[in-house]
């Protein structure tokens, strides 16, 4: 299947999994993929990923371990809102000092910057603006 945004497509898995209440969610792999679940991991919003080789498809296979809170009645998703900013047909760039606040600090935005890929507030430390790839909260 051909995918003209592999990262909406990511976002959109994650979100359908933390809807149908899955714990693990699975899509082709790829370095920005890889990078995006690791930030995903160290903010605490995924319990964690791994990169395993595809069982039909020659491909990489990336699978996310969605993270949940709460009793088994109680139990609620930590994301509870992912969204993408910066699509191929409309590509949205900020500088340092524009660099987006979701939800006045308690959501990141992913941005991808000429020192890698990183969470805004790292952009900021570093100095560095770029691409604003998503916002999860």
């Amino acid at each position: 299947m051909n995918v003209n945004d592999p990262i909406a497509d990511m976002l959109t898995r994650i979100r359908n999994g933390v809807m149908a209440g899955h714990t693990l969610v699975a899509m082709p792999s790829s370095k920005i993929k890889v990078s995006i679940a690791e930030i995903l991991r160290e903010e605490g919003f995924i319990d964690g990923y791994e990169v395993a080789d595809g069982e039909r498809a020659p491909q990489k296979v990336l699978r996310l371990t969605l993270k949940y809170v709460g009793e088994r009645r109680e139990r609620r998703p930590v994301i509870t809102g992912i969204q993408r900013v910066s699509t191929p047909g409309r590509r949205i760039y900020a500088k340092k000092s524009e660099l987006p606040r979701v939800l006045s600090g308690l959501g990141i935005a992913i941005v991808s910057t000429p020192k890698g890929v990183m969470t805004e507030s790292r952009a900021r430390q570093v100095g560095v603006g770029g691409e604003v790839l998503c916002k999860v909260w």
